[in-house]
């Protein structure tokens, strides 16, 4: 955590006020996904950890029928009636709190009366799951604050339901499950579909996990990842009336000719190709880990990349330039686009001794090919989303 947490208070009450009565604090970090991208709604494997940044929430209990909400990263305050059934603002950020508010509400568990103040230093838009951090920030909070004594495998569905039904973005549960249940230094083995998961140590020995965020502006509502979503639904519907098959995470490799066999849509075919691959390569890069492979799970990393390059098409230059230019310079042991993408970030593993290298040559290889400037980050790995 980084924040100045001194600075977040006089800001609550600057906004607020009643310097008697102190809020509380909550926080819960953004994550990245090593590899498994675009398999988590297709009730495959997943590879993610938590991050040292996220989002930090003051929250004090007030009078009245309202909830009051601040960001210091978005300006206004959203005032919310409080209600039995909560309806989306559009294009609003309070539509992530909104959410998981509304999926508390279905429960039956009522929210008082608060002061909210979000702060999150986890960029917009980047692929490092703001929106989920958000929103576990806020169910962690609600649990809390309501006595209502949810376990976080049970919130952490209800930030999933809220984002799908609520925001209107469905996606899978990787990131809310990434957020919820992170641990520090390790790195989180999910299968999506049904849940299961075990922790494995992130120990990268005299390398540096480093995320390089392509700053090219996008919302995931608009980068197509509904319809990828709806093309691998297709794939399986098509597959079904020959095979039984509930999702394409049941194929292997093994499986590959049934997509020649039974999808006609060429477009269909190479989307299920990355999923089937993508879930493959994941379970090995997780042995990989496991056996101290780095070098392993780096060339994986590329072959993940490659294939949302050429089968699932969610790269794009800015990403692409980002990767087959790094992929050039010493030390790099792998790099790949992480998130939904069409912009958003990549992550990377360097050697430590070329990291500064890297990041120097990388960041002035990139603007000179995309006229745009890239932000570095080199995380540390932490816990999940929690009272402080």
């Amino acid at each position: 955590m980084k924040a100045d947490i001194d600075y977040l208070k006089e800001e609550f009450y600057r906004i607020y006020g009643d310097r008697e009565r102190e809020p509380v604090l909550f926080y819960s970090p953004g994550r990245v996904n090593l590899i498994g991208e675009h398999t988590d709604y297709n009730a495959g494997y997943v590879f993610p950890c938590a991050l040292d940044f996220g989002t930090y929430l003051l929250l004090r209990l007030s009078a009245g029928q309202e909830i009051r909400m601040n960001s210091l990263n978005f300006p206004g305050e959203v005032v919310v009636p409080i209600a039995l059934n909560y309806m989306p603002i559009p294009k609003s950020w309070t539509n992530y709190p909104v959410g998981v508010i509304n999926e508390f509400a279905r429960k039956g568990i009522r929210a008082p009366a608060m002061e909210m103040l979000f702060m999150g230093d986890i960029p917009n838009g980047a692929g490092l799951s703001s929106s989920a951090s958000i929103e576990m920030a806020t169910a962690v909070a609600m649990n809390e604050m309501t006595s209502s004594g949810l376990e976080m495998m049970e919130m952490v569905k209800m930030g999933q339901k809220a984002e799908n039904g609520f925001v209107g973005m469905n996606c899978g549960i990787m990131d809310q499950f990434a957020v919820g249940f992170g641990k520090k230094d390790h790195a989180i083995n999910l299968n999506c579909d049904t849940l299961d998961y075990r922790y494995a140590p992130l120990n990268l020995g005299d390398r540096k996990l480093i995320i390089t965020n392509t700053n090219k502006r996008r919302g995931l509502t608009d980068s197509k990842y509904n319809e990828r979503r709806s093309e691998c639904d297709k794939a399986v519907e098509l597959i079904s009336i020959h095979r039984p098959v509930r999702n394409l995470s049941e194929l292997t490799v093994n499986d590959l000719w049934m997509l020649d066999s039974y999808i006609p849509d060429p477009v269909v075919r190479k989307r299920a190709k990355h999923v089937i691959t993508e879930n493959g390569r994941t379970l090995d890069a997780i042995k990989a880990l496991e056996n101290n492979d780095i070098e392993l799970l780096g060339k994986l990393m590329n072959e993940s990349h490659d294939s949302l390059c050429t089968d699932y098409e969610v790269t794009g230059h800015e990403l692409d330039t980002l990767v087959y230019e790094g992929r050039k310079l010493p030390g790099v042991i792998g790099t790949r686009m992480t998130g939904a993408g069409f912009g958003g970030c990549t992550v990377s593993i360097v050697e430590s001794k070329h990291a500064d290298t890297f990041i120097t040559r990388l960041g002035e290889i990139y603007t000179v090919k995309t006229g745009l400037v890239a932000d570095f980050y080199v995380p540390g790995i932490g816990d999940g989303a929690r009272k402080i």
